[in-house]
Formats: structure tokens, C-alpha cells, sequence
């Protein structure tokens, strides 16, 4: 799964956005371990305050985040929670123009590690602080 999410962090070529899509995958999950270690790393790539205080709410944030994070987000909501058991096709369309088939792969690649590594958190009771930059 290290590999994987690292693999995956770099071919989707943007630290930010990689960081914005763990954060909001691992608040569906309910994963405090990696939202205190995913808030920090994206403070370290320049992610705004504001940006990490409204992304729970990203689809009424307009002008807060531009329309390839809203896609990158779209997608990484529908991966994580499958309550209809398949990503919509509007939402796959909908990133499939924003990332060529090489980001797509890692977009989904990276969706599919964070969930892994929420569930094992979560499953091990995990508590947040044991992250340090």
C-alpha cells in the first residue's frame, strides 16, 4: 500500500491535490490517524487554511476550488463510498476530461490506497498524533 500510494502521489504529478482527495476520502471514513497526518503534509504543500476548512463541504465552496479538484474530489467521493456499488458514469466522464488515462489511473490509484489505509486505521483504532513531518 506504501507503494502504491507513493506511485500514485507522483504520477498525479500534484502534491496539493493529492493531499485534498486523502483528506476527503479519509473524513467519509471517519479516520482521524490520517486526517491529522494528511491536514499536516497538505499544510506543507501550501494548501490554504480556508481550502482545508471547506473541503467537507466542497461541493457549495464555489470559487474555492477549481474544476479539476472538483472532479478529482467527485470521483474520490464515489470510489469511497459505492453506496450505489459503481462510480456514476457522469462522475468518471466528468474526470476522464480533467485527467488523461495515465492521472486517471493514479487518481484512482491514490482513492484506493487512502481507503485501504483509512480501513486499517480505523480497524486498529489508530489515534491521531503518531505523525510527525
Amino acid at each position: 500500500m506504501s507503494t502504491l500510494s507513493a506511485v500514485a502521489k507522483k504520477g498525479l504529478g500534484d502534491p496539493a491535490l493529492a493531499e485534498l482527495v486523502v483528506i476527503r476520502a479519509s473524513q467519509l471514513n471517519h479516520c482521524a490517524f490520517c486526517l491529522d497526518m494528511h491536514l499536516k503534509i497538505a499544510r506543507e504543500h501550501g494548501v490554504s487554511e480556508r481550502r482545508l476548512d471547506l473541503l467537507a463541504a466542497w461541493e457549495e465552496a464555489e470559487g474555492v476550488f477549481d474544476e479539476r479538484e472538483r472532479a478529482a474530489l467527485a470521483l474520490a467521493e464515489a470510489v469511497t463510498v459505492l453506496t450505489d456499488g459503481f462510480v456514476p458514469d457522469e462522475v468518471y466522464e466528468n474526470a476522464a476530461r480533467h485527467f488523461d488515462e495515465t492521472g486517471l489511473a493514479h487518481l484512482i490509484g491514490l482513492v484506493v490506497a487512502i481507503n485501504n489505509w483509512n480501513r486499517v486505521m480505523v480497524s486498529r483504532r489508530i489515534p491521531p498524533g503518531g505523525y510527525t513531518p
